[in-house]
């Protein structure tokens, strides 16, 4: 079926919630137009006054770091430790986890490494455990689809790594490189809920049905493992509070020589292997490439390009769909995972519980037996 594509952002109408008008406009860029722009903007300034203020306050903390930066080795987080070090002059140290990443995405690692001088901790989780959990996942995977289901349950795991890393080395900020377009708003915006750090992360039912053991508990995030009192790390995503542009962020990295070249910086190839069978999945069971909204949402407040991007993804799902090139991954993650294309699935949804009348049908049904 031929897919409309919206004049203004990369969304096409198979996308869920989207709907184009007959001017070809989408919903979202409608609401954006008819002041939807300025609301995001304003809330922008008050981000962008509480990034300054928090930084102005860490440096010259007297601890050995001001904060940790969640470094992924892609162009933002590559930027984003520049800013901290060398615009702000705070005492940095880069947290990379090592899974699935990419050489190249090595190659920018050490060079900003390299060039700022900062510390640098890698975290190796087991292998094992990951293709487990990425295993279970892909076959039972929720409504969003296999990147959400997969990518925001690493998160849990990534992002409870370093608060328990930041509150043994006693450091209280934790920055990351999203993109103004992640994460989901009800995860975080520029900053993630201090409600939400407070809590449990535990999968529970995840152990209940085998797929940790009791324990891989210590995996996941829960801050009374860490006594009472403690003062829980706040997490920020700077690029909600500046003003975030993606093609000056790319010129940049690779003018200060943190990034070899646009192919290193381009986010497609940089990300992690694994993404392409998510893709590939979600391409199967959703019927579009899940990263759009998040594009979408960057060309719709002109922080990114719509013709480059529009191209992007035409490749992307050219590759994704026949397997070939970058799509290659799709058949080493599937032998790794030790998977079939088949046992990509969603898992079933749960039945609503009855209604009155259909509980009231069912109980005079039994009084009758």
């Amino acid at each position: 079926m031929f897919k409309k594509v919206c004049v203004s952002c990369l969304l096409t109408d198979d996308v869920e919630g989207v709907a184009l008008d007959s001017d070809g406009t989408c919903n979202l860029c409608r609401i954006s137009q008819a002041g939807g722009r300025l609301r995001q903007d304003a809330q922008r300034m008050r981000f962008q006054q509480d990034l300054e203020a928090t930084l102005r306050a860490a440096k010259g903390s007297g601890r050995k770091y001001d904060c940790i930066v969640s470094f992924s080795g892609g162009k933002d987080s590559c930027y984003l430790l520049h800013r901290l070090v060398v615009d702000y002059g705070l005492k940095v140290l880069a947290y990379t986890s090592d899974f699935d990443i990419p050489a190249r995405t090595w190659d920018n690692i050490r060079r900003t490494v390299k060039a700022l001088g900062v510390d640098h901790h890698v975290h190796r989780p087991v292998q094992s455990v990951y293709r487990r959990f990425i295993r279970h996942l892909l076959m039972n995977q929720g409504p969003k689809g296999a990147v959400h289901t997969v990518c925001y349950f690493w998160l849990d795991i990534r992002e409870g790594d370093l608060l328990r890393f930041a509150v043994e080395k006693d450091i209280p900020l934790i920055f990351t490189g999203y993109s103004p377009g992640q994460p989901e708003p009800e995860r975080m915006l520029y900053e993630m809920p201090a409600e939400r750090i407070a809590q449990d992360w535990t999968p529970h039912e995840l152990f209940a049905n085998g797929v940790f053991k009791e324990h891989e508990r210590a995996l996941f995030w829960n801050p009374q493992r860490h006594g009472e009192g403690i003062k829980l790390p706040r997490i920020l995503a700077p690029f909600h509070a500046w003003d975030y542009d993606q093609a000056r962020v790319t010129n940049t990295v690779i003018e200060l020589g943190l990034v070899q070249n646009k192919v290193h910086a381009n986010p497609v190839l940089s990300n992690f292997t694994l993404n392409w069978l998510l893709m590939y999945s979600d391409l199967k069971l959703l019927g579009y490439n899940p990263y759009k909204p998040e594009f979408a949402k960057l060309v719709r407040e002109g922080k990114a390009g719509r013709r480059k991007w529009l191209l992007i993804f035409a490749l992307m799902d050219f590759m994704v769909r026949r397997r070939i090139f970058m799509g290659r991954h799709i058949d080493r993650s599937l032998r790794e995972l030790d998977l079939r294309l088949e046992d990509l699935k969603m898992a079933p949804l749960e039945a609503p519980p009855p209604s009155r009348a259909v509980r009231r049908v069912a109980d005079q049904a039994r009084d009758c037996a």
